[in-house]
């Protein structure tokens, strides 16, 4: 599996391993907070806060769950409900169709908005393809839950089912775009020669992040010392970087968490190694994570600035949406994968030797990114039906 290529500590860039316990699906470097890169552009913020219904996400503060981890403060940043859809992906989407439209020469001719996806992201570009006066194409690989087709259907777009991965359906994408004069791919992973569009994908998670700090500056907690990031091609996880290794030094800057499923662990694979890494994808109820190749764009950014990667199981996930429910919190797999990687870090085994290296301890702030509502994945509504 992915995460057996980087099942073992590693406290330097080079991947070296450390006594820690071999059988976590677990990377850690110790340089990574010392790395800085420039910042996402101001004006995304203002444009979201121009779009109808914006508002920003509830940051949910889960006292239980901060004891249960062994750290001061406890935050869950909740998706569930982001632009009148279940996930945060409506915001990278918003951003880069705007970009695309803008900066059109014949803006009175519609364009037709091609992706692929493994749910979120589709329905979002769906969206706002439909918001924007325009039409959208989206190809859905083998494994997505029909319901979550159908979402994508109902927003107005044009669905193709691929009878194979992820990594297929984004080449079925783009080769479409590609032969048609009024397409334009607007897809959330990068690869050499495709990356404008996925980078104005990354400066509209910036949103996100921003909003964060002033909901922890309104209830007094600061700075977080921990960020946990689910992660599929690495785009999310990549604002992150560039949100919180953009700031001047300062005296605990926060560590940044990747969390995969252990059957597509992409990231935890490409940082063993120090190179990007394909890894081969089984099923996962994670699926808007299910992802063997990491973004190309995404890549330097992991490699510097992200301090650890840790894979999970689909039952820790399923675990993590369920104590988050009864908490009050909607999350699905992917979204409830941030608590289930937190807890792998934090605790059982080996923790100490990880909370070190994260410097991570009993007063630390920890921040779970909460990416889907239970809506958004219907494999979530079935099990707890």
């Amino acid at each position: 599996m992915a995460g057996s290529q980087a099942g073992h500590v590693s406290n330097n860039p080079s991947g070296s391993a450390s006594s820690a316990p071999r059988h976590l699906p677990w990377f850690v470097r110790s340089d990574a907070r010392s790395w800085t890169c420039a910042p996402p552009p101001a004006e995304v913020g203002d444009f979201h806060a121009g779009q109808p219904g914006y508002a920003p996400t509830a940051l949910t503060e889960l006292p239980t769950l901060a004891g249960e981890l062994g750290v001061g403060r406890l935050f869950v940043k909740d998706e569930s409900s982001r632009l009148g859809l279940p996930a945060f992906k409506a915001l990278g989407a918003s951003w880069a169709i705007h970009r695309v439209l803008s900066q059109r020469t014949n803006n009175g001719s519609p364009v037709r908005l091609v992706t692929a996806t493994d749910g979120n992201h589709g329905r979002a570009v769906a969206r706002m393809a439909r918001l924007f006066g325009q039409r959208a194409h989206v190809f859905v690989p083998q494994g997505v839950h029909p319901t979550a087709v159908a979402a994508i259907a109902n927003e107005g777009a044009d669905v193709t089912p691929v009878p194979g991965s992820y990594d297929e359906a984004v080449r079925r994408a783009a080769d479409e775009a590609a032969d048609g004069q009024d397409a334009v791919l607007v897809q959330d992973t990068a690869w050499p020669g495709y990356e404008r569009i996925p980078g104005w994908i990354v400066e509209g998670y910036s949103t996100l992040f921003a909003e964060i700090d002033a909901q922890l500056g309104a209830v007094g907690a600061g700075s977080p010392g921990l960020v946990a990031v689910p992660v599929g091609v690495g785009s999310l996880a990549q604002a992150a970087v560039a949100h919180y290794r953009s700031r001047p030094a300062g005296p605990a800057p926060a560590a940044l968490l990747s969390v995969e499923p252990d059957s597509a662990a992409c990231v935890l694979a490409s940082l063993g190694h120090r190179a990007p890494v394909s890894v081969p994808t089984g099923a996962t109820t994670m699926a808007g994570l299910n992802c063997g190749t990491v973004s190309s764009l995404a890549w330097p950014s992991l490699r510097d600035g992200l301090d650890a990667a840790v894979a999970v199981t689909d039952a820790d996930s399923a675990d993590a949406a369920r104590d988050l429910a009864a908490v009050g919190v909607s999350s699905g797999p992917c979204g409830a994968a941030s608590l289930a990687g937190a807890r792998a870090a934090l605790t059982g085994e080996g923790a100490a030797e990880r909370r070190t290296a994260l410097a991570v301890d009993g007063a630390s702030t920890v921040v779970l990114l909460s990416t889907e509502g239970i809506a958004a994945n219907p494999h979530t509504q079935e099990e707890r039906s």
